[in-house]
């Protein structure tokens, strides 16, 4: 395979550029990929619901129109929800007792698809049905399941999800808004006691939802049983809001403005006793408090654990958007043409461009660790749902999974979307090619459904948690052998023998080292490593904090947020990687094989180059490896531009997803109108000539110094 030279910024002594000529094409005897295959490894174990998805996410009627003002948007998107709803998209997520199949991965397969379509049709149909509904579903009990779920899957009764408030936002566990039981009357009593409290960035609150499932604290009999969720009709038939009932409108966003967001606020607004979704808790008439977890704190985790499928949808769409994104920038880089080649009659295509390939390669990898990762997730997440795997373990380990991938595909997707943009000069600007759509849409996945920064905090707590029990379960004289030893590691590490052994092995063997650094398990050791020890350190210097008073406790801890944010996004890579090479795995056409391991290595190299400093200083990497892995992922880039069409070709990602011009044609035929006009220009034999050819032809005949 060839590589181009370097861009330059002169267009040659030709009359001007003509910009056709071959692609890069797999040398002979070069490993192929089956995109077929691919496609149908990603579809993963819900392929029919997927493909469902896809054809549905197609559909123009669900599409958003450019021009649409915010009021259209929303009674736009309100309409396809009927759409949605008539066709009863949601069925498969409810249990057998409904009717349904009880089958949540396929439910949420489906609806990630949508993303496609338009963010706020997929978001808001998140809103009615994987939340408000689920709410209903999975914190209520059979009553409320007959009474309220066949109205919200209908959408007979449009709801919305009132959890968040302007005063904690994702501090769920102090929110400000009170339930009060009044045993007289049988009631609760509903009060929002300051503005802080409200309410706030509620999808279907500001106009269309009719009913909202309300997280308040419970209090009976003088005592706050914290956070419970409760149902509270806000809206009558006709849209008008109950007594006791205020609503704001949030008004236009930075994004998805064809969800109504709103506020709302509640004015001793009174619901009957039977409203508490009362599976993790209930109250007697007379107001006593029952509940079949006896810890408040495992009782309030146990209930938002329910409401986990939002991570995971959103985790599952954002890598769908990532697809998108790449399979605009790179299907436009492999036709836009730009600055002289080392042909005289044509520009260099983009793509052959090392900048390029930098710029979008790597994105290109992290989306394919992230598809493997959310099958992974998916799979965990139905275990729980459907009742097969639903243990207290299952559900901790289910919550930790989506709190470290759901991160990790926002922040990738924002990143991915911004680099595309970006990699398509002006053309991504254009609304049209819906770049800046995306990225406006997808801002907010970072801090809906729990805020990425705390995510990653609520991971790194379980790294300790998961620390400190092999602590408890050694001796004392087996955590001081523990602590002496980790010391003794930190002291190799800090001092340059270990380093200096390291860089000795590898002089002179560059080819070696990039060898290694190309194993698997070499690239899994260091992540491994990396993840443990980050958690171990900030396990040994927060250790002190169980024994602290809470002010001392909450003071070293949050002396050491940088580092807990560190440990978490360490394991999440190494998450990401592992489900990567799992999924090769379940492959076994060779060709295929040996693209996707150059695209997980690619994955994985760019994991360690990104976080080099501490693998250097750490004593981990010498000198040598270092300087080996930059060639290395230099190289993996010239490997993987060949099949770059073809990696974003398995996304499945047809001309009614896409609808951006400049990856549908546009470009193409740009570039085939400019190389006819140039061809023409040049066979007429009455084209121009450059100043400069003729300085240089005017030279030749008088004869140079050089020449004489």
């Amino acid at each position: 395979m060839t590589t181009s030279p370097a861009p330059d910024t002169t267009l040659g002594d030709h009359p001007g550029p003509t910009p056709t000529g071959p692609l890069p094409v797999i040398p002979d005897g070069a490993p192929h990929l089956d995109v077929a295959l691919v496609t149908e490894t990603l579809l993963g174990r819900w392929r029919e619901a997927r493909l469902a998805g896809r054809e549905r996410a197609a559909r123009p009627e669900l599409h958003r129109p450019l021009d649409m003002t915010v009021a259209d948007h929303r009674e736009r998107v309100l309409e396809q929800m009927h759409l949605l709803a008539a066709e009863d998209v949601s069925r498969p997520m409810l249990p057998e007792s409904l009717g349904g199949p009880n089958d949540n991965g396929a439910n949420l397969a489906a609806f990630e698809e949508l993303v496609v379509a338009d963010p706020s049709l997929q978001i808001k149909s998140g809103v009615q049905w994987g939340l408000f509904t689920s709410a209903i579903l999975q914190l209520g009990t059979q009553p409320h399941h007959e009474a309220w779920v066949p109205g919200a899957m209908s959408l007979e009764t449009p709801g919305a999800f009132a959890m968040t408030e302007i005063g904690h936002g994702s501090d769920v566990q102090s929110l400000a808004t009170t339930a009060t039981y009044d045993p007289d009357t049988e009631e609760w009593v509903i009060t929002t006691p300051f503005r802080a409290a409200w309410k706030d960035y509620l999808g279907n609150a500001a106009l269309h939802a009719r009913a909202a499932t309300v997280f308040a604290r419970l209090i009976t009999r003088g005592v706050d049983h914290g956070v419970h969720c409760f149902y509270v009709p806000i809206r009558d038939e006709q849209g008008n809001l109950l007594p006791g009932i205020q609503a704001e409108d949030d008004g236009p966003k930075g994004g998805l403005n064809g969800i109504d967001n709103g506020r709302l606020a509640f004015d001793h607004v009174r619901v009957p006793r039977t409203h508490l979704l009362n599976r993790y808790g209930d109250v007697a008439p007379d107001g006593t408090y029952s509940s079949p977890i006896d810890s408040p704190g495992r009782r309030f985790f146990t209930m938002l654990g329910t409401l986990v499928q939002g991570r995971v949808s959103l985790d599952g769409a954002a890598n769908r958007a990532s697809q998108l994104a790449l399979h605009i920038a790179i299907t436009y880089a492999s036709q836009r043409r730009q600055f002289a080649g080392p042909s005289p009659t044509e520009e260099t295509v983009l793509l052959d461009y090392q900048s390029h390939l930098a710029r979008l390669l790597p994105k290109l990898a992290a989306t394919y660790a992230g598809a493997f990762a959310h099958e992974q997730l998916l799979i965990a997440f139905d275990d729980v749902f459907s009742g097969r795997g639903d243990t207290p373990e299952a559900r901790e380990d289910l919550e930790t999974l989506a709190a470290a991938l759901k991160p990790m595909s926002t922040r990738l997707a924002m990143d991915t979307i911004q680099e595309c943009r970006e990699a398509c000069g002006g053309q991504g600007y254009l609304a049209e090619n819906r770049l800046v759509g995306l990225h406006q849409d997808l801002d907010v996945y970072c801090t809906f459904e729990g805020d990425n920064t705390v995510l990653h905090q609520l991971v790194a707590k379980r790294l300790l948690a998961d620390v400190s029990r092999e602590l408890r379960s050694i001796d004392r004289a087996g955590i001081g052998r523990f602590i002496a030893s980790r010391a003794e590691t930190l002291t190799k590490r800090h001092t340059p023998w270990n380093r200096l052994a390291q860089d000795i092995a590898d002089r002179g063997q560059v080819r070696r080292s990039a060898e290694t650094l190309r194993q698997a398990e070499f690239q899994e050791r260091l992540l491994s490593d990396r993840a443990r020890v980050k958690a171990e350190e900030l396990a040994l210097t927060l250790r002190g904090a169980a024994k602290a008073d809470p002010a001392e406790a909450a003071a070293l801890v949050n002396k050491h947020q940088v580092e807990m944010l560190a440990a978490a996004r360490a394991h999440a890579e190494l998450v990401l990687w592992r489900s990567f090479s799992q999924g090769i795995a379940q492959i076994t056409d060779p060709g295929t094989v040996a693209v996707l391991t150059d695209v997980r290595d690619l994955y994985g190299l760019t994991l360690i180059q990104d976080d080099l400093a501490w693998f250097l200083l750490e004593g981990h990497l010498s000198a040598q490896r270092a300087r080996a892995l930059q060639a290395d992922v230099k190289r993996l880039l010239w490997r993987l531009r060949p099949h770059a069409l073809d990696l974003v070709a398995a996304f499945d990602l047809r001309p009614e997803h896409v609808r951006a011009p400049i990856a549908l044609g546009e470009e193409a035929e740009r570039q085939a109108d400019a190389a006819a006009w140039f061809r023409a220009q040049r066979a007429s034999g009455e084209a121009p000539i450059s100043e400069k050819a003729q300085k240089k032809a005017r030279e030749r005949a008088q004869g140079t110094p050089r020449d004489q």
